[in-house]
């Protein structure tokens, strides 16, 4: 019954987990299905046919592999960004949050100067000097990414920490850390899961923004590279439309799905929204 109050309450949600499903699936099982090595040389600029259902690109290579052994680099990297992103912002979230005065001033004067540097800049500008790596595009888009997470969590936890059990706790000589570990963060963690969610659609979007721009790691596939590649070689100018619109499109159908999920767990985890949406 909970299952199904769920999913007509958040309807947007469910279609979003859907079709977000069906892409960690093609991630999961990707190079199974691909009909033809993604690094394979046929010959160039073919249509789509039979034998390459997304035809093939300057260098001859199916364009419908590639597309395939993308989604897994492509969501690898927002995966792991966010989870880094997320991991450090309900930590410094936490900590401010419930310690409060110094250290709250300390860091959160120091989330507020991240925050206030403009994201797109400061990540190209780390990306050029690290290099293109799939990894150094994990650290960065994750080193810049948590200030958001720590402002939100620190704003729940500044309610839960007032909460009656969490002042009995610490009445009855329950260290901080216990605390925090045992009645703080279970009830942020609703609210954690929401801006994992909506972290990885970022992620995924400045992953795709560097890869086009050059900054990616061209020994990898993914949506942001194909883009790229297609850019740089004449296939916009060509209108070779099934080189760049299937990257492009299964790039904002993700983004879309991971943030109708992440605005259902939102709703979820705020007791305001979720009556409206009972209404």
């Amino acid at each position: 019954m909970r299952l199904k109050e769920l999913v007509a309450r958040h309807r947007a949600a469910t279609v979003g987990a859907g079709v977000l499903g069906a892409f960690v699936i093609v991630a999961l099982t990707g190079t199974s299905l691909v009909p033809h090595d993604p690094w394979q040389h046929f010959a160039p600029f073919l249509s789509p046919s039979s034998t390459h259902l997304l035809g093939t690109n300057d260098v001859g290579q199916d364009v419908f592999s590639e597309l395939l052994v993308g989604t897994r680099v492509s969501l690898t990297v927002g995966a792991f960004a966010a989870l880094l992103a997320v991991t450090f912002g309900v930590f410094i979230g936490l900590i401010a949050g419930f310690r409060r005065g110094g250290i709250d001033n300390v860091l959160m004067g120091m989330t507020d100067i991240v925050l206030v540097i403009p994201a797109l800049p400061l990540v190209i500008l780390l990306s050029a000097y690290l290099g293109p790596s799939i990894w150094n595009s994990v650290l960065v888009i994750g080193a810049v990414f948590w200030p958001s997470t720590a402002r939100v969590i620190r704003s729940r936890v500044l309610t839960v920490r007032q909460s009656g059990y969490v002042e009995s706790a610490r009445a009855l000589g329950a260290g901080d850390g216990w605390v925090m570990r045992r009645h703080v963060l279970p009830n942020v963690m609703p609210l954690v899961l929401a801006k994992f969610v909506l972290t990885v659609a970022a992620a995924m979007l400045m992953e795709a923004s560097l890869s086009f721009l050059g900054l990616g790691d061209p020994m990898l596939k993914s949506w942001g590279m194909m883009l790229h590649y297609a850019y740089e070689r004449g296939g916009f100018i060509q209108g070779l439309w099934w080189w760049y619109l299937p990257p492009g499109l299964c790039i904002g159908l993700c983004i879309l799905a991971l943030t109708l999920i992440g605005f259902g767990l939102e709703a979820e985890s705020d007791p305001r929204l979720r009556r409206a949406l009972d209404r």
